[in-house]
């Protein structure tokens, strides 16, 4: 693979949400936000025993923090990267392997994208955050 792969990648917020394991809990919190518009751009859940947890990106993160705790919501802040990247088959695969031969660990990852688009969004969170971002500008 030839040429730039990665278009931008910054440093974002990422939110987590803890909820209770059952039907609309997570229709609620869209719902919350949306009301009081916060636009969520990138949403990833996962399952629990009981619980599951949601992390995602928002327009407003101050917003979406203060509105999910004053729901009594149990709520998390991660610092994430943001990466702009190529749809292409291998840049995946490229990006994390060059991370991980500069001793990069990623703790985990969700993306989005579709055959329509020629770039797509990928969070992830790593252990050394600025290590990453240099990785990252010179693809």
């Amino acid at each position: 693979m030839s040429g730039k792969i990665v278009h931008s990648a910054t440093v974002g917020r990422q939110i987590s949400v803890f909820l209770d394991d059952k039907p609309g809990a997570l229709a609620e919190v869209c719902k919350m936000l949306s009301d009081c518009g916060v636009n969520i751009y990138a949403l990833s859940l996962a399952e629990g025993v009981g619980h599951g947890y949601v992390r995602m990106l928002v327009d407003k993160p101050d917003e979406a923090l203060r509105l999910l705790q004053e729901a009594e919501e149990l709520t998390m802040e991660r610092e994430v990267l943001l990466v702009d990247l190529v749809n292409v088959t291998g840049a995946l695969g490229m990006l994390t392997g060059r991370l991980g031969e500069a001793g990069i660990n990623i703790e985990y990852a969700y993306c989005a994208g579709g055959s329509h688009v020629d770039c797509g969004a990928v969070v992830i969170r790593v252990n050394q955050t600025e290590k990453a971002l240099k990785v990252l500008s010179a693809m």
